[in-house]
């Protein structure tokens, strides 16, 4: 599960499914806050208890488990028929912390052959970001 203690309120994430080699932007979410709320829950008081029980549905995106977060969306609705296409996946760039970019690795003939460099919560750089911005907002009005 992807860590979120790097989003900060402002943000936008964008979430990513690979399937059969192909990479398909699934949601676009604007981070609201990163405060637990009434909306979360009761806090667990053991390990054995959820971290965030009134967001079960979100757990999957990492909101229970040891460390959890809580984090606020506004999110664009969850699809899977929003593919990135093989000729922008080698541009996709992210910039890590001390200002180093980096490409997706692990693409051939414009298909991700493993999805292990996707796997983590990364910056996007502003022109990757914007190419991603582009697929869903063309996919909202369509």
């Amino acid at each position: 599960m992807p860590t979120w203690s790097g989003a900060r309120a402002g943000d936008e994430v964008y979430a990513l499914h690979v399937n059969r080699c192909e990479v398909f932007v699934v949601s676009r979410m604007r981070v609201i806050d990163m405060d637990r709320g009434d909306c979360c829950g009761t806090a667990p008081t053991s390990w054995r208890d959820p971290s965030f029980p009134g967001h079960d549905d979100w757990s999957m995106l990492g909101a229970s488990g040891c460390g959890a977060t809580a984090v606020h969306v506004d999110a664009t609705p969850v699809r899977f028929d929003i593919p990135i296409s093989g000729e922008q996946l080698p541009a996709l760039t992210w910039r890590n912390a001390r200002g180093k970019t980096r490409n997706l690795k692990y693409v051939v003939d414009g298909r991700l052959e493993r999805s292990v460099s996707l796997q983590g919560f990364y910056r996007l750089t502003p022109e990757s970001a914007h190419a991603l911005a582009g697929l869903v907002t063309v996919a909202a009005h369509s």
